[in-house]
């Protein structure tokens, strides 16, 4: 049975759920910032997927980052597969300014600054409704 990575709990929200990706928001307000996270068992890498399932990954990372570009009004988003911390695969999908806090460096330089409940409660609610 597909769980989440409890490093996850503990610092995203749930937004909604794909066809094959769970997706969660990165409690980090200093960027819109959103990891789509597939819905399989013991899968650590894209190549752990099938077939069928890479071609879906890679739909619906296309398809959101449509949205978080759109959303967020950015040029450039920065989309990301690491898993150096946690090896569950997760892909990132973040929006990036020419004036933010860490531009043109990664968005992990900086300490993350949690969401207010008022701000979280808006972001989540923005972000599922350009979802639907």
């Amino acid at each position: 049975m597909f769980k989440i990575n409890n490093k996850f709990l503990k610092s995203s929200h749930y937004l909604l759920d794909l066809k094959l990706c769970t997706v969660r928001l990165h409690d980090n307000s200093k960027f819109p910032w959103i990891m789509l996270i597939p819905k399989r068992k013991n899968i650590n890498d894209i190549t752990d997927l099938n077939a069928k399932d890479q071609m879906l990954l890679m739909k619906e990372i296309v398809f959101s980052s449509k949205i978080m570009k759109k959303l967020f009004k950015t040029s450039k988003l920065n989309v990301e597969k690491v898993g150096n911390i946690v090896p569950q695969l997760h892909i990132h999908i973040i929006a990036r300014y020419k004036k933010d806090s860490t531009w043109p460096l990664s968005v992990w330089v900086v300490k993350s600054k949690c969401y207010s409940a008022k701000a979280l409660k808006e972001v989540i609610s923005k972000i599922r409704l350009a979802f639907k």
